[in-house]
């Protein structure tokens, strides 16, 4: 089977700081990948570079686009990488206010991702965003409020609903659970685990929670300064871990 992202050797430097170093790996359609570490390892600067969000100073990130198979994202024109973000790719902000338009109705800004993708037919794109908003666990009722009258939780699954609406292959999720209560938190991961599941995405998650990896990741990376560390399979890494810096992770967990 053809990997569908392979990253291989990304680095990112801030002057003399490693934002992350030589940091490889393959993903397979259907699969998630979690990526772990404590704040400042490097692991946002990763996903940000595999995202398209920054340019990387090494490496390549080689994705199996629909037309053309296997390139190298880094080197697309920008048109080219904006047209992928519209369509095969999503991002999931930890803000949800990151990834929304604030001042749009709820029907509105998932619409927009359908409208950009070519869509034309208000009665059509309308009937779209009111399915997706129950898809999400949000009343058709809203479909005309704003996102600012919503409360955190349902403006994260409202950011989902916009993100997955043009039925992407991989996503990238910023600590999609971050700032939430934790009742919230769970329904929202009972959420995205049901959609991973039922469209076959494809995601890669950083996560500084390591419950929340082991409930959506298939196999997981851990990083340190940079570094990726460890990796292998999720509940293989995290019930039996290598590195004496992911012992000291999942030990910080259970002492909790």
């Amino acid at each position: 089977m053809t990997p569908l992202l392979q990253v291989k050797g990304i680095g990112k430097r801030y002057g003399a700081q490693i934002g992350c170093a030589d940091v490889s790996f393959d993903l397979y359609p259907g699969e998630v990948m979690g990526i772990v570490g404590e704040s400042g390892s490097g692991k946002s600067t990763l996903l940000n570079c595999l995202a398209g969000h920054l340019a990387p100073d090494a490496g390549q990130v080689i994705f199996d686009t629909r037309a053309d198979g296997p390139e190298d994202t880094v080197n697309m024109s920008e048109p080219e990488r904006r047209m992928l973000r519209r369509t095969d790719w999503a991002f999931v902000h930890q803000n949800a206010r990151d990834g929304l338009r604030m001042s749009v109705s709820a029907g509105g800004n998932i619409g927009e991702r359908l409208m950009a993708v070519g869509d034309r037919h208000y009665g059509a794109i309308r009937d779209r965003a009111i399915d997706w908003l129950g898809r999400v666990e949000i009343s058709e009722t809203r479909v005309d409020d704003r996102p600012t009258t919503f409360s955190g939780g349902m403006q994260q699954r409202l950011q989902i609903a916009r993100n997955l609406v043009t039925s992407p292959r991989l996503v990238f999720m910023d600590e999609p659970t971050g700032g939430l209560d934790v009742s919230v938190q769970a329904r929202l991961l009972d959420l995205l685990r049901g959609l991973v599941r039922e469209l076959g995405l494809s995601a890669i998650i950083v996560t500084h929670d390591l419950a929340v990896a082991r409930l959506l990741a298939h196999r997981l990376m851990v990083m340190k300064e940079g570094h990726m560390i460890e990796a292998g399979l999720t509940d293989q890494v995290l019930d039996d871990p290598q590195h004496a810096y992911t012992q000291l992770l999942v030990s910080s967990v259970l002492q909790v």
